[in-house]
Parts: structure tokens; C-alpha cells; sequence
């Protein structure tokens, strides 16, 4: 998915963006049917400006609203010289009101539509109106086998509102989903669009409020809120012209077992370019005296028992506990001594395992899971996590205390208890690989050393982490290595 920058950061379940449609309709006096006429031009701007040459638009149509806007972009397709198509995959003799009006409208003017059968699209643009955003229960037979069909056909797809099949409130696939090109979606966002499965799904996203009176959002608190780097940037203020090293904080990474040095190394590395004054790692002793090889600016100390540690304890201001940590006795050992203090902990990787094995509450720390960790944490599947973000994140963060960051496609923060979440946008599939989450622990406890709070941190460390793999992306994704993100995390921090 490809994010466009004037996207409003507002997100809102779908339940939300009917009452919205509603009021509307009902407390400003605008015509239903008005609004409709307004989301199939809408589409249809779309489509001309990215396919002019395309010779015709094959329109489905499913039985309620999201059919009467297919209606009316067929209508207006063919009145902008387009070859027209359309397939009613319901009954139209059972169309009511707005959508029985714009499916008269375009047969008045000579418009015929078709029972589907398979078709071929050929220098054609389709347009998926088949299901609105009301869709809760799985799409089955011919209505499964539509969307297969579309899904196959090598063809531009432009979704109406929601691809059909996508839930507008988790992002989950009810069954099978349209995968489209574009996805122009009114009034206001669906939450989504934005994770699990909703940006494969929706593809380059655009956003046409239809002109509706602007103090109608007032009367809808969004469900969650969009970050980008641009939104959260102004969080790091410049330094002051007499800064020193002492003044912007002194982190500990706990790590790196036998094996496992890599995961603390780039940790404390992603700590180091993110700002933090001074960073130090324990980690054990097999590797000790190699792990800062190529970076003498980490102060690494070799750490056997608890004894060894604590000491580095006593100087931290923040410690990043996990990356490479394992679950040995040695591992458990340093994980319980760290959690015994009341320093502020950034918590990932098995020290999340640990966490799952033992609960604990705790308000001054912030979870970084992906969705096994989370699925482990919440003694569920990964499949549950994924099926929800948004309920699993609230839930770690009820559970567990603290900032819950649930990392993905549409990465999620749950500050503290009640707020709203907020949704990543950033980031790109060459991310999926090893080394990506230790850099962002290490950035959200730079962050954290140097006087943001922990949701601050949270929030600012996962869009500068997102913003700086979509530049280290511009050379390629496959093959991106989480160490291509540092010269982009400097870069970004300073206004680069």
C-alpha cells in the first residue's frame, strides 16, 4: 500500500462513518442520492486520471449503496467516452431508494447491464462496488467466486469506499477480498484500510469527503488517529547549544546471548544514531570483547551473573531488555534483576517470551511484540492477533500495563488505558526481515533517554523506524537489511 500524504490522520470504524452519513443527510439536508452522484464522480476522476487510455470500464454491482455508486460511475464512465459493462450480481427489480434511482438513471440513458458470467478485461479498468462497508459475515459462493474471478483477471481494479470483502473495522479478509489498485473511500477512513490485510487489500488509497459540512466530524470522536514521521518529528526539539552527553541520557541494552550478539549489537547501534548519549550493552561473555568491533562507541561489558550487571543498573536512565536475550538461566537471571528496578524498560524479543511465561504489570515500560510475540503474551494464535489488531492491542496494553506497540502491516500503539490507538501508516514489505524490531527497540529507548515520554517515544520511534525503511526502500525492498535503515534514522532525526 502506498500512502498519499494529504490522507487525514482521523480513522473511524464503520459504524462511525454511517452515523456520519446519516447526519449528513438528515440534520443538513443533503440528499442521499446527491452524496452518491458525488462518490461516483469521485471514482471516476480516478480512473481517468490513471488509466485515460483504458478503453472500457467493467462496473459490478452488488444490491445496496455500494451498488448505486456503481451505477452511477457507469453512468459517468460512459458519458466521459469509456466502453461501458456492468454486472448486477443481485436482483436489481430488488434495488430501493437512492440505488433503485441511479440504476433507473443509467438505463434511461442507455445504459444495459449483464448477469454475470466470467468476462475478460482487456484494456479495462474494473470497478469493484459489490459490497459496502457493512460486510460482518464471510463471503461465500457466487459472491466468493466474483472476487476470485476479478482477482485473477490482469486488470486495473478500483475498490469503491472498502474492497469488497475487507472488514472496515479490523482489516481482516471475511473470506476472500477484492486485492485492488485503488481504493477511494468517502466521508471518512475506515481503520481498516490500515492494517492486517487492509493494505494488501486497498492498494493506493485516495479520499473524497463529498462536500459534507465539516462540523458534522464533530460529532464522531475517531476511532484511532494516523502518524506519520511529519506528525511526530516536532517532538525531538533541537539541543541546546550547550549539550552534553550527560544530558541526553545514558541507555543499557540487556542481550545478546551465545549466538545471539547480533540482535543486542544492532539495538545499541540504532540507539547510538537515534541520539542517545551514551549506550551501553551487557551481554555475555563469549562475545563480549567483539561485539563493539566496528563501533567503539558502544561500551560493552561482558556480564555473567547478576552481580555484573547491576552496577551497569545504577548508571542507566533507560534499558532496552531483550534483543538476543534468550531464555537460559542466564537470560532469566538478568531479565528478573532488570524488572526489580524502577528504571523505564523498552521490552522485546524474548524478553517478551519471559514476560508470556510470567505476567506482570508494570506502567513505566513499552512492549514491542509482533504478532507471535503478542499471540504468546495473550495465550491465543497469531491468526487471532491478526484477525483484531486493534482489540489485541488494548488488550496487551490492559494486561500488561504500560505502551503496548503491536508491530505489522499497520503497526499499532495503545498508550495508556483509554486513549485512542494510534496506526502507523510507514513502512513498507522490506521489513520483513531479521534485525528490524531490535532496531526499533533501540530507537523508542534513545528516545526515551533523552526526555520523551513513553508514549511520545512510542510513537515518534515507530514512524521515524517506518519513515527511514520507506527511503532505504527507494533502492530496493527485497534484499533491505535493517542495518540500511541507520544513515536514514540520522538523517530524518535531523531534518533531513
Amino acid at each position: 500500500m502506498r500512502v498519499k500524504s494529504d490522507l487525514p490522520s482521523a480513522l473511524y470504524r464503520a459504524e462511525q462513518v454511517r452515523a456520519l452519513d446519516r447526519l449528513a443527510i438528515e440534520s443538513f439536508a443533503l440528499p442521499g442520492a446527491v452524496l452518491m452522484e458525488r462518490a461516483g464522480a469521485a471514482v471516476v476522476r480516478q480512473v481517468i486520471e490513471h488509466w485515460a487510455d483504458a478503453e472500457e470500464v467493467i462496473v459490478l454491482c452488488g444490491g445496496g449503496n455500494n451498488g448505486g455508486d456503481g451505477y452511477v460511475i457507469a453512468r459517468l464512465a460512459k458519458e466521459a467516452g469509456y466502453r461501458v459493462r456492468l454486472f448486477q450480481l443481485s436482483d436489481r427489480s430488488k434495488l430501493q431508494g437512492d440505488a433503485r434511482l441511479m440504476a433507473d438513471a443509467f438505463h434511461e440513458m442507455g445504459g444495459e447491464e449483464e448477469l454475470f458470467h466470467p468476462f475478460s478485461a482487456d484494456h479495462a479498468v474494473i470497478i469493484d462496488a459489490i459490497l459496502g462497508t457493512g460486510l460482518e459475515r464471510p463471503v461465500e459462493g457466487r459472491w466468493a467466486d466474483v472476487i476470485h474471478h476479478i482477482n485473477h483477471l490482469d486488470a486495473p481494479v478500483v475498490a469503491v469506499d472498502i474492497p469488497s470483502g475487507l472488514h472496515s473495522d479490523s482489516g481482516r479478509i471475511l473470506g476472500v477480498a477484492v486485492e485492488a489498485d485503488i481504493t477511494v473511500s468517502f466521508i471518512a477512513l475506515k481503520q481498516g484500510m490500515f492494517t492486517s490485510a487492509g493494505p494488501e487489500c486497498c492498494g493506493e488509497i485516495y479520499f473524497d469527503s463529498l462536500d459534507i459540512p465539516r462540523q458534522i466530524y464533530h460529532s464522531e470522536a475517531p476511532a484511532a488517529c494516523a502518524i506519520d514521521w511529519s506528525s511526530q518529528s516536532a517532538l525531538l526539539k533541537p539541543r541546546r547549544r550547550t549539550a552534553h552527553k550527560g544530558d541526553c541520557g545514558h541507555l543499557l541494552v540487556v542481550g545478546g546471548a551465545p549466538g545471539f550478539s547480533g540482535a543486542a549489537r544492532m539495538a545499541a547501534e540504532a540507539a547510538a544514531r537515534s541520539g542517545a548519549g551514551l549506550v551501553s550493552v551487557a551481554t555475555h561473555p563469549e562475545h563480549a570483547a567483539l561485539l563493539n568491533q566496528g563501533r567503539p562507541e558502544l561500551m560493552v561489558h561482558a556480564v555473567l551473573s547478576v552481580a555484573d550487571l547491576q552496577p551497569l543498573l545504577e548508571r542507566a536512565t533507560v534499558v532496552a531488555l531483550g534483543p538476543g536475550l534468550g531464555c537460559s538461566d542466564w537470560g532469566c537471571e538478568l531479565y528478573a534483576t532488570v524488572l526489580a528496578t524502577s528504571l523505564p524498560i523498552i521490552l522485546d524479543a524474548d524478553g517478551l517470551n519471559l514476560l508470556a511465561e510470567s505476567p506482570s504489570n508494570r506502567v513505566n515500560w513499552v512492549l514491542t511484540p509482533h504478532p507471535g510475540e503478542a499471540a504468546r503474551l495473550l495465550d491465543c494464535n497469531s491468526s487471532d492477533i491478526q484477525n483484531d489488531r486493534f482489540s489485541a492491542v488494548a488488550e496487551l496494553q490492559r494486561r500488561y500495563g504500560g505502551v503496548a506497540v503491536l508491530k505489522g502491516a499497520g503497526t499499532l500503539i495503545q498508550p495508556m488505558e483509554d486513549e485512542i490507538p494510534l496506526l502507523c501508516r510507514a513502512g513498507n514489505p522490506g521489513m520483513a526481515s531479521g534485525g528490524m524490531g531490535d532496531l526499533l527497540t533501540g530507537i523508542i529507548a534513545a528516545l526515551v533517554a533523552q526526555g520523551l515520554s513513553q508514549e511520545d517515544a512510542a510513537t515518534a520511534g515507530v514512524a521515524l523506524h517506518s519513515e527511514a525503511a520507506d527511503l532505504a526502500a527507494e533502492a530496493g525492498e527485497r534484499g533491505m537489511l535493517a542495518t540500511d535503515l541507520l544513515p536514514f534514522i540520522r538523517q530524518l532525526l535531523n531534518g533531513g
